[in-house]
């Protein structure tokens, strides 16, 4: 084995990474704290499994098999959150007959913590999801659609804070533009506002004014677009902004085996990660906080 694919082949080995250039050693001790990140994306209203004819997907999936997965993680670990990156609506029989009351009453069974919207959430109109709200026992995020003039306004909150073992976290949301996506009498009024500068103003309140401990994003914006620049992806925020510690995304499907590591505007890390769709993936992040709230991650994808 060549050095270079040795040390890689150990880093990922050993697993655990830090963030911020704190030494290992300092998250050895029984002391360290351990919050555990779940998430999906692009559920597009999965709800079984996969049939055994279903090509490279055959018998996988479904919302029965990822509850097992997740009652296993919080047995193993309470201080677990589990959140989406929106596109809960669209794409089998089931939002076409319930037209979202199915996804939402099993997500709540789940215990989902906080989602974000999709492009695909609004397929129903911003009155069918409006509709779907009283089976929702979850928060919704959403910092740069401004659903002042719409039937969503008081549903939606540009972010929460959450606190585990004495570790407060802090998320907010962002959506992909929907002008051109989405159909303009499905939205309404709702208004896009710019990504880069709420992402900028909504993680330095978590981080400055709030005194968040972790700042996640939860973004239907994409992983990266190669051949257009002029849109701005998860990627892009990563490296254009401060204070986000951990961006799950979604919109583009992307499966990701383990988070990206990208270097944010004042070179500090940003884990960025993504798990396909259609809940055949099982997104985990390990959060783990020394003594002085220094942190460290390891992240990797669960099959469903």
């Amino acid at each position: 084995m060549k050095r270079r694919e040795f040390i890689k082949h150990t880093a990922l080995t050993t697993g655990l990474m830090t963030i911020g250039g704190v030494g290992l050693s300092s998250f050895a001790d029984n002391k360290a704290k351990k919050i555990t990140i779940l998430h999906t994306n692009d559920v597009h209203s999965h709800i079984d499994p996969f049939g055994p004819d279903d090509g490279r997907n055959a018998n996988k999936g479904g919302v029965a098999r990822r509850a097992t997965i997740i009652e296993d993680i919080r047995k193993e670990n309470p201080n677990t959150l589990l959140l989406d990156a929106g596109d809960i609506f669209q794409g089998t029989p089931y939002f076409n007959f319930y037209g979202g009351e199915l996804e939402f009453k099993l997500m709540s069974m789940l215990k989902y913590d906080v989602v974000t919207i999709g492009n695909h959430d609004f397929d129903n109109g911003i009155e069918g999801l409006h509709a779907q709200m009283p089976y929702a026992g979850f928060k919704f995020v959403s910092a740069n659609y401004d659903f002042t003039n719409t039937v969503m306004d008081t549903f939606v909150k540009p972010y929460e804070i959450i606190i585990k073992d004495n570790i407060k976290i802090g998320i907010f949301g962002l959506g992909i533009a929907l002008e051109g996506l989405v159909m303009k009498d499905l939205y309404k009024e709702t208004k896009y506002l710019n990504p880069i500068e709420i992402a900028q103003d909504m993680s330095a309140t978590l981080k400055n004014e709030e005194k968040c401990d972790l700042v996640i994003c939860l973004s239907h914006l994409g992983y990266d677009y190669k051949n257009e620049s002029n849109k701005v992806s998860d990627l892009s925020l990563a490296k254009a902004t401060d204070n986000i510690d951990l961006i799950i995304g979604g919109h583009t499907h992307t499966f990701l085996k383990e988070p990206t590591l990208v270097k944010n505007r004042k070179d500090k890390d940003v884990l960025v990660n993504q798990v396909g769709c259609y809940g055949l993936y099982l997104g985990r992040i390990d959060f783990y906080f020394d003594s002085q709230k220094n942190k460290a991650s390891y992240g990797r994808a669960l099959m469903v």
